[in-house]
């Protein structure tokens, strides 16, 4: 097994997760089978507990795993299938150390970060390396692990350590360094210690200024594009894979065909489509990146370029008519401008007024609408108010704990989740819907499947009880779970396209191969809407 090791320094946000997915690219279209690991050296022993305003999105993989972002950049390059254990964190190390010396594992020793943390970090990342991602037998060629954080920063301490112990015991031919830094204030001068540099740059990054990066640091230096599909190229690492530092590595020249030509589609793409994004978390972009990057992948198999129309959901509100005019109407102007709706997931009732409205309007204006999660259950709520009378209906989760009565919860909380612990206790992971009927826009879709397998994150679900009133007045639920019982995708079928589905399509969308649901208003009856000049920017 050959290592490529990426750290960052100055700030963090530089574009580790980028730079090592993108080398994961090169490598393999050299010919050569890839994995992936990502070391995030907070206490948490995993994201999922996290807002998403702090970390950005929690991504989860098919095993369950509520993992960082970057692990959804990695599957979404390489197109692989990644567990739980290919993203490291200082709590699951310790963790693990810590339940070893209460066994008695270390028979007596002093328990302490060198030797045992850093052991317990490279027999993990040794462990996880050896397991196939690409569904292939056998292990990969080459594991790319990137570090978070900065370089420096006392809680990466240990696992600079532990890589600087894999270093010499795989040996130098076995290992590379590749450091992503801030050019502006690099100073760094004399002894080596990566193999590349990476840097981060807003301007043309001129010869001179390459050269003396290189001078001064004994390393090759890369320059890092910007655009999303140029990133994969690093000018096919600058030509450097000729070199003699990563010959090793080369199986042959990189085959970057598909990647060009999707760069050069993207690039040529004129017509744009207005998309609403109504969400809680629009203050970071992050928060919703899987949906972005599926946007982007439909968009682009559609030949079209994603105009996204950024709506916090509290802004749509009637209380913000009063304190936030312009803000308020901004929202909706944006709304009445859009092609179509698009309400992602969450937690928590700041904004569901808001998302219920946008839901509401494109119900009633045949405006394509795409709720995930959060957003199905809304157009549940919005529905029962609207079309059932049911003027109280809400979600368990946003009404008071302490109210008597509880016959107005259309979603209510699943009965094996915990109201105790919110670390892994949610329904997670891949899980199937099977469609209960051929005769609908979601399962033509899926290629008339009669199942399919998503990915989930919720603890809240409709409730079953109020199914029947709910169908016998236009809202179908055509997805369901193995037990019949669990609602998974909604639609109305007298709008163009009304869909909510409880899993979160975007987590599977690759560049190639876009969600299903986020093509859907282009593969639908539909189809001519697209180019219509009011539905284009």
């Amino acid at each position: 097994m050959k290592y490529v090791v990426v750290t960052g320094g100055v700030v963090s946000g530089l574009g580790k997760g980028v730079t090592a997915s993108s080398i994961g690219v090169v490598l393999k279209a050299c010919g050569l089978r890839v994995t992936s690991i990502k070391i995030d050296p907070y206490l948490n022993t995993d994201a999922g507990t996290m807002s998403p305003f702090e970390h950005g999105e929690v991504f989860v993989l098919d095993d369950g795993g509520e993992v960082d972002l970057d692990l959804g950049n990695y599957e979404r390059f390489l197109d692989v299938t990644l567990t739980r254990d290919n993203n490291i964190t200082t709590g699951k190390i310790y963790q693990s150390v810590l339940e070893k010396e209460r066994k008695g594992d270390y028979l007596g020793k002093t328990v302490q970060v060198v030797p045992h943390i850093t052991d317990a970090i490279r027999n993990w990342i040794e462990s996880v390396s050896a397991i196939p991602v690409d569904g292939k037998v056998g292990t990969a060629d080459v594991c790319v692990i990137e570090l978070g954080g900065t370089v420096g920063d006392i809680e990466s301490m240990p696992f600079i350590e532990a890589l600087r112990q894999l270093s010499f015991s795989v040996g130098p031919d076995n290992f590379c360094l590749i450091h992503v830094s801030l050019i502006p204030v690099l100073s760094v001068v004399g002894e080596q210690f990566c193999s590349f540099f990476v840097v981060t740059i807003t301007l043309r990054y001129c010869a001179e200024n390459k050269a003396y990066t290189a001078q001064c640091t004994g390393a090759e230096s890369i320059r890092l594009n910007s655009p999303f599909f140029s990133m994969p190229f690093f000018s096919a690492f600058t030509g450097a894979y000729e070199g003699e530092t990563v010959s090793i590595f080369i199986a042959s020249p990189p085959d970057l065909r598909d990647w060009t030509n999707m760069a050069e589609t993207y690039d040529n793409l004129t017509n744009s489509v207005r998309i609403a994004l109504v969400g809680k978390y629009v203050g970071l972009t992050d928060s919703y990146l899987s949906v972005m990057k599926a946007l982007l992948h439909a968009c682009i198999a559609c030949s079209l370029k994603p105009s996204i129309g950024w709506i916090a959901a509290s802004d749509l509100e009637e209380d913000s008519a009063k304190l936030t005019p312009e803000a308020h109407a901004a929202a909706w102007e944006t709304l009445r401008n859009a092609a179509c709706v698009l309400v992602p997931g969450g937690f928590g009732d700041r904004g569901v007024r808001g998302m219920m409205l946008a839901a509401k309007y494109a119900r009633e204006n045949k405006i394509p609408y795409l709720g995930i999660c959060l957003g199905m259950q809304i157009s549940v709520i919005e529905f029962a108010r609207s079309v059932l009378g049911m003027e109280r209906a809400n979600s368990e989760e946003f009404d008071d704990p302490d109210a008597p009565d509880r016959s107005n919860h259309v979603v209510v909380f699943m009965p094996e989740g915990s109201k105790t612990h919110m670390g892994n206790t949610m329904r997670l992971g891949t899980r199937r819907t099977l469609f209960q009927t051929p005769d609908c826009i979601t399962s033509k879709l899926y290629h008339n499947t009669e199942y399919v397998d998503e990915r989930h994150r919720h603890r809240y679900e409709v409730n079953p009880d109020v199914i029947g009133s709910l169908e016998e007045h236009g809202l179908k639920f055509v997805g369901k779970d193995e037990s019949g019982k669990r609602m998974e995708i909604l639609e109305i079928p007298n709008h163009p396209f009304y869909v909510g589905v409880q899993f979160h399509p975007e987590f599977k969308s690759r560049p190639r191969r876009p969600s299903p649901l986020f093509l859907g208003t282009r593969t639908t009856d539909i189809l001519h809407l697209t180019n219509h000049s009011d539905l284009k920017s």
